[in-house]
């Protein structure tokens, strides 16, 4: 792989080559082990899962029943082109073997 001079200092500004360009790799370390004190008590998770529900932004009134209007709009009209398909291939189907 070639690269440019620019190239070359911004990998050795990164570490990842030496002042001659050749890959320079360092030996990953397995992460250490969790001890029992680093788990969450139930008390703290649920403490936590309180403060996180705080920062989202619910829908208003307004915004979950015009939600819900549109996906039962959805919901009826593709039911109702699923059942028109289904009886229009039903029916062709039974016109095609009576033939």
């Amino acid at each position: 792989m070639s690269m440019n001079r620019e190239q070359k200092r911004q990998m050795q500004r990164m570490g990842a080559v030496n002042e001659h360009g050749a890959p320079v790799r360092t030996p990953r370390q397995a992460p250490a082990p969790r001890t029992q004190d680093e788990r969450t008590s139930p008390r703290e998770f649920l403490r936590e899962v309180k403060g996180e529900l705080r920062k989202v932004v619910w829908p208003t009134r307004e915004e979950v029943r015009n939600y819900s209007i549109l996906v039962l709009i959805t919901v009826v009209f593709f039911t109702t082109l699923v059942a028109l398909l289904d009886w229009g291939f039903g029916t062709l189907s039974l016109w095609l073997f009576d033939s």
